[in-house]
């Protein structure tokens, strides 16, 4: 239970489901049957007795009344309803194994989505890069130092089939591979010089992944990640062959730059190294400070083909959609304003910001929300929980284990 699996299922486990709307109205349903079941039983009983029918006779005709009076028919009649309903839905290529739960999906108001691969096709394509501070787009030719440090820094395994090299893996670092072997920087190739020898895994909370490769007589660390955090963890720049000391007005420079292809609706990945005679002996996060940094790589990720119009259809049925996902907030807004999610007046939460906030404040205000950017596992059942607790009936969908 303290991995990190089971720490998200002790999240499940601890979190009651609620009553479906139907449940609810069938409880208020019983309720109103059985009280005017025995108040009409009660008046009957009054009758009789004063007809002067014998109170025992009276008593077992008002105890009659009172079970014909229950509808014993209708939960049989729900659930041949219900499942009429998973079948219509089964012919549209949704499978629901919960009846209950057709008829909850017809009562939400609120859908949460994730963006990646749900909203967007998860198809990423490096389009642009920020490297010894000059901006190149589709023509690489120039950036290759940071091709090949990003590309050792994954986990795609790459393969042969008809003379075609076939990258498999994650999205983004997919996109890495691919980007370096135009280049013709090939991962396997560079492994064989620089041996990968250790890692530090990706996680959600640290926005980082870290490899350790064995580099002539020393160690190369390669890290990539989150700009806004990487940068933090840099105190040097690599520029035209020479390390220099990071200064804030190239702080600067690089965070422009990542707003600025933020706001092409591109996600952007940092990357950095450093090179050690010797390595700790834990090999763990701490490793990742004093590192140098690169540069930037934009990778686009275009909108699924009917998002866009399914939003707008949700819309129209009083249904409001929202954008829950761990990109930066400005890569979010850009590409829920253009899908429609983001309108006027709506406002945007961050991961961090969201950390800070009570959860009274965050159920208060929650309805004025519609991205939250950087978010964990954790801030997702916070956000749903906020939701349900303004009485709404929330949906989440997308295509992340967490």
């Amino acid at each position: 239970m303290n991995t990190s699996v089971g720490k998200i299922a002790k999240m499940i486990m601890t979190d009651e489901a609620p009553e479906t709307p139907l449940q609810k109205k069938l409880g208020e349903v019983g309720k109103k049957l059985g009280l005017a079941a025995l108040a009409i039983c009660f008046l009957i009983f009054i009758i009789g007795l004063f007809k002067k029918i014998p109170p025992i006779e009276m008593f077992m005709t008002s105890v009659g009344l009172a079970v014909a009076a229950i509808p014993e028919g209708l939960p049989a009649i729900v659930t041949i309803l219900l499942s009429i309903g998973v079948t219509k839905m089964a012919k549209q290529n949704s499978i629901i194994r919960k009846l209950p739960a057709v008829e909850t999906l017809g009562s939400s108001n609120i859908i949460c989505s994730d963006k990646t691969g749900t909203l967007t096709q998860n198809k990423m394509t490096v389009v642009k890069i920020f490297e010894n501070n000059l901006v190149e787009q589709n023509n690489f030719s120039n950036n290759k130092n940071i091709l090949q440090l990003a590309c050792m820094c994954t986990d795609c395994d790459i393969s042969y089939k008809k003379n075609k090299v076939l990258v498999e893996g994650e999205a983004t670092e997919k996109a890495l591979v691919e980007a370096a072997i135009k280049q013709g920087q090939n991962k396997e190739e560079l492994y064989e010089q620089m041996q990968r020898i250790n890692e530090v895994s990706f996680d959600s909370k640290r926005k980082l992944m870290t490899t350790v490769h064995k580099k002539g007589d020393g160690y190369r660390i390669i890290t990539k990640g989150a700009p806004d955090v990487l940068l933090n963890k840099c105190n040097k720049i690599y520029l035209n062959g020479a390390v220099n000391v990071l200064d804030n007005m190239q702080k600067s420079t690089i965070l422009k730059q990542n707003n600025n292809m933020a706001n092409e609706a591109l996600r952007v990945i940092a990357v950095a190294y450093l090179d050690l005679k010797n390595l700790p002996q834990h090999i763990d996060e701490n490793i990742e400070k004093d590192l140098i940094f690169v540069g930037l790589i934009g990778m686009i990720d275009p909108p699924r083909p009917g998002v866009k119009e399914a939003v707008a259809t949700c819309k129209k049925a009083g249904i409001k959609t929202i954008m829950i996902t761990g990109d930066h907030i400005i890569t979010a807004k850009a590409i829920a304003k253009d899908l429609g999610i983001l309108t006027l007046g709506d406002k945007t939460l961050t991961g961090e910001e969201l950390e800070k906030m009570p959860q009274e404040k965050l159920e208060k205000d929650i309805m004025d929300y519609s991205v939250f950017a950087r978010v964990s596992p954790e801030h997702k059942v916070r956000i749903v929980k906020a939701f349900k607790a303004k009485g709404n009936v929330v949906a989440m969908t997308g295509d992340r284990s967490e």
